[in-house]
């Protein structure tokens, strides 16, 4: 066990062609998504299989994961369950590990075959929203974001298209990603013009239900300097809950938000004006105006406004989801806004490049509420 806390970095990031995984194929395995995007980081990080003595998997289970992937004897092994908010909390979980001296390199591994198997998000049954609220229609996450924001747009007086800017960002970036799916962009009539969801919200501000895979790997920073690619330190990473029997927040997490910014800026030493890009969990469009105004990079009840401005392209102030986000690239719950973060923080993402990036934050608002800021140890 080392004598103190040992920083951390992600050496190896992959996925698999999301755009190219968006027929469906009722063959088609999470398992072997999941252990496709591990051999991917795996390459990328320079590492082989063996090295690995962590493994966390999300939305598999790690005993069949394992297996297949062939990793026999792990020093720490667990799987947590499939929804978004676990991918910050998995990338969490191996900071501690290693910090802790627990484990040295850890491969976080997710997997995905819903849109094959025809997943819906919602009205499945079995969990406390259906329990309660399915006789008033709030059957999904899509229902009660809605209900939030029809909060928001009464307290704030956004207008109808307020929330266009965030979508057409969002194909916008996809249109430059060679492995998203959305890759067609919109303008604001073609948003109007759009079906009704769970109203107020509409088609193209919803998530996309895909197949796919992504890994991960962290291990210490030191270990991390002798390996081919630019090291992403983990300068800061924490958490907060907001936990109901129901998916709705009267303040939008934002007391949740704040309460994990504060540390992370704290920890990390930089503030909302220093983030280079922002890469935000968006399970909805309005997701982004809570998560901005919660972490304080738009001031309260202005994020509708703050996102029409310009800021939120990849060559404009403040670069938002830059892959593509939820609504374009592929809904992997969080995982797949880690690899583009990475990815920027390299110098790898080609056409959608944010110039001299060298700080990125990953944030999700939900009943879990997570944050992290990464760092390029080398810069670009």
């Amino acid at each position: 066990m080392p004598n103190g806390p040992r920083d951390v970095a992600i050496v190896g990031v992959g996925q698999t062609d999301h755009g190219a995984l968006y027929t469906k194929d009722s063959r088609r395995d999470a398992y072997g998504l999941a252990a496709e995007a591990l051999r991917l980081a795996l390459d990328d990080a320079g590492l082989l299989k063996d090295q690995i003595d962590g493994l966390i998997c999300a939305r598999v289970d790690y005993n069949r994961m394992a297996d297949v992937a062939g990793l026999r004897t792990p020093r720490v092994v667990y799987g947590l369950e499939g929804s978004g908010r676990m991918s910050g909390v998995a990338v969490q979980h191996a900071v501690a590990l290693i910090r802790g001296g627990a484990a040295d390199t850890v491969a976080l591994v997710y997997g995905n075959n819903g849109r094959s198997v025809k997943m819906r998000y919602g009205g499945e049954g079995g969990g406390p929203t259906v329990a309660y609220d399915a006789a008033y229609g709030m059957t999904s996450p899509g229902a009660y974001v809605s209900m939030m924001y029809q909060r928001y747009r009464d307290l704030y007086r956004a207008p109808e298209d307020a929330l266009a800017p965030i979508a057409i960002n969002n194909r916008r970036h996809a249109s430059l990603n060679p492995v998203a799916v959305m890759r067609k962009e919109i303008d604001v009539e073609e948003y109007l013009a759009s079906r009704f969801i769970a109203e107020p919200l509409r088609l193209f501000d919803y998530c996309i239900i895909n197949d796919g895979g992504v890994a991960l790997i962290l291990t210490t920073a030191e270990r991390a300097r002798a390996l081919p690619k630019t090291p992403v330190r983990v300068a800061a990473t924490a958490a907060s809950a907001d936990l109901t029997n129901y998916y709705t927040s009267t303040d939008f997490f934002a007391a949740a938000c704040q309460d994990v910014a504060t540390r992370v800026y704290h920890e990390s030493g930089l503030g909302p004006e220093q983030m280079d890009c922002l890469q935000i969990y968006d399970n909805f469009t309005p997701t982004v105006l809570f998560t901005l105004e919660g972490f304080g990079h738009a001031k309260r009840g202005e994020g509708w406004q703050w996102v029409r401005e310009g800021r939120i392209g990849f060559d404009g102030e403040r670069p938002i989801n830059t892959a593509g986000g939820h609504t374009a690239e592929s809904y992997m719950q969080g995982w797949a806004h880690h690899v583009e973060a990475v990815r920027q923080l390299r110098g790898e993402a080609g056409d959608r490049q944010v110039r001299g990036c060298v700080t990125a934050q990953y944030m999700c608002a939900s009943p879990i509420v997570t944050s992290h800021v990464l760092v390029a140890e080398n810069g670009n």
